[in-house]
């Protein structure tokens, strides 16, 4: 007999039985009378569990008490009410603050123009980061829009890769490329939603694309007010270029009263600068959507005033620069420094006055007021600046600086004045807005609306002839840099400031800021409109 065959788990202690730790005890099973918990080995299982549990316990319980308890309060990173998503402010984790770090340290501040004040730097874009992506989403303070600029007949599709940065600037490509149904390709950004700023300076330096004197290039940077989104016709119907917070016809249908009132006034009816082509009347614009005169109750995004009424809000225009070159071989181009407003003076012609309208001498302009002065949907208050031949792409290349300052509202000190590098160029004073009598328009004020910045490379027959014969194509438009001041004691910077909010408002009506295929407030679905009427004008008899 082999050994241990009687001891079959002689050599398996774990399944060997004893006699005495494993007897029988009764209906309870085995039992080892010797045991006990009291081991070493037993306190440590015991310990372990106990550790784990309470390391779960701190995990779960005590750190998000901890936290509520002990954590700093999250700080607006800068945003100071920026419209959007993010309640503390426009800002993603790890991006950046609203001041670029690569601005140089001696840009950080300036004085006013008058040398008055110092000025702190609100925004900067430098721009140095090679390759970002501006399409939605991607860019915490820019978007690169997907449309078609119908409003100003271009022949160019606007889509996010028209726009990159590269070697330090922000590129614009217009490029000959068959694209939804146009011939061209180009690239627009705003800053709407995402950063905007109330009184101050802004300055760009870039370089305008193509040449001095082959025409038909629309290079753009301007501003808006953020309840009118630029290519979003539905947002901008009955808003753009408003700038008024009075209840009187001038919020009315093409600033008259209806013909059941006897219409009028006169001058609105008879004074318009292109009766050949639109008629005698002055204005076609549809009325103020969100005016002084709305009813209570209405869709308005207020505020109120101490009467109660709602104050007048709208999507006014202030443009840095609108480019166009020469046409003749030779010549010189020059930019647009210019306004856009509603309602409108008599014959399109601003209010004269002591301070209305200054110049600066500058040997760039002729002293005087562009002699376009607007149309049927605006009244432009414009300067032709002349540029130097080397700030464009193919005929030097230098990068120029453009800007303007302006302090808000009808203060004898409220104005825009424009700049070209270190030299200021004109000033358009609140006293050029003055209230009109002959159409019965109040004072328009200088815009108080938080405005977002939007800039472009476009091209259109509407700005400039077209010399397709000479361009060429790509063409760029570059941009080295973007700055936003303001006075150190008045710092309003947001796209929802408390005293002119646009978030509610804009959420709202969502569609018809995100749907650039809505093209007006009124008209129905079929027709391309957001199917929506406007708010009651008392005025009117609507109330």
């Amino acid at each position: 007999m082999p050994q241990y065959a009687r001891d079959y788990h002689r050599v398996d202690w774990l399944h060997n039985i004893d006699p005495i730790k494993d007897r029988y005890s009764g209906g309870r099973g085995f039992k080892d009378s010797t045991g006990t918990i009291f081991t070493l080995r037993g306190l440590m299982n015991i310990g372990s569990l106990v550790l784990l549990a309470a390391a779960l316990l701190m995990l779960f319980a005590g750190y998000p008490i901890l936290t509520y308890f002990f954590k700093e309060a999250e700080s607006n990173k800068g945003g100071f009410n920026l419209g959007g998503t993010n309640g503390t402010g426009q800002l993603f984790t790890g991006v950046r603050g609203l001041v670029d770090p690569d601005t140089p340290a001696e840009a950080l501040t300036r004085m006013s123009l008058d040398g008055q004040r110092r000025m702190q730097l609100v925004f900067s874009d430098e721009f140095e980061e090679d390759g970002r992506s501006f399409y939605p989403g991607d860019d915490p303070f820019w978007t690169a829009v997907d449309l078609h600029y119908w409003g100003t007949g271009d022949y160019e599709w606007y889509e996010p890769a028209g726009v990159t940065t590269a070697n330090g600037r922000m590129v614009f490509t217009l490029i000959e490329q068959p694209t939804h149904n146009l011939n061209f390709r180009s690239g627009m950004v705003q800053s709407w939603n995402q950063f905007c700023f109330t009184g101050g300076f802004i300055e760009v330096s870039l370089r305008l694309p193509g040449s001095h004197d082959i025409a038909g290039l629309w290079p753009a940077a301007w501003t808006m007010g953020n309840l009118g989104r630029a290519g979003h016709g539905a947002t901008t119907d009955g808003l753009w270029p408003y700038t008024y917070d009075a209840c009187d016809v001038g919020t009315l249908p093409n600033q008259t009263y209806p013909a059941s009132r006897g219409g009028g006034p006169v001058a609105a009816e008879t004074s318009g600068a292109f009766p050949d082509q639109y008629g005698p009347s002055l204005s076609y614009l549809p009325g103020q959507r969100l005016s002084r005169c709305t009813c209570p109750g209405e869709d308005h995004p207020g505020p109120f005033h101490s009467d109660g009424s709602y104050v007048g809000r709208a999507a006014p225009e202030i443009d840095i620069i609108e480019a166009s070159a020469g046409v003749r071989p030779g010549s010189a181009g020059h930019v647009s420094m210019s306004c856009q407003l509603a309602p409108f003076n008599n014959a399109l012609n601003l209010t004269t006055g002591r301070d209305a309208v200054v110049f600066y001498g500058s040997n760039r302009t002729e002293n005087e007021l562009n002699a376009y002065q607007g149309a049927v949907y605006q009244q432009t208050a414009s300067v032709l600046v002349t540029t130097d031949n080397d700030v464009y792409e193919d005929t030097g290349g230098r990068f120029e600086r453009y800007g303007f300052e302006y302090k808000p509202g009808y203060d004898a000190d409220s104005h825009i004045t424009w700049t070209v590098g270190d030299d200021m160029q004109w000033r358009l004073g609140s006293q050029a807005l003055a209230a009109d009598p002959a159409v019965e328009i109040s004072a328009r004020p200088i815009p108080l609306e938080p405005m977002y910045i939007i800039m472009n490379l476009g091209l259109s027959s509407a700005f400039s002839y077209v010399d397709f014969d000479r361009l060429h194509f790509p063409a760029r438009m570059e941009v080295d840099w973007v700055r936003v001041y303001q006075d150190e004691d008045k710092i309003n910077v947001g796209c929802d400031p408390p005293d002119f909010p646009t978030k509610e408002y804009i959420e709202r009506h969502y569609e018809a800021y995100h749907n650039p295929n809505l093209t007006t407030w009124t008209e129905p679905r079929a027709r391309g409109g957001m199917n929506m009427q406007f708010p009651g004008n008392r005025l009117a008899g609507d109330c």
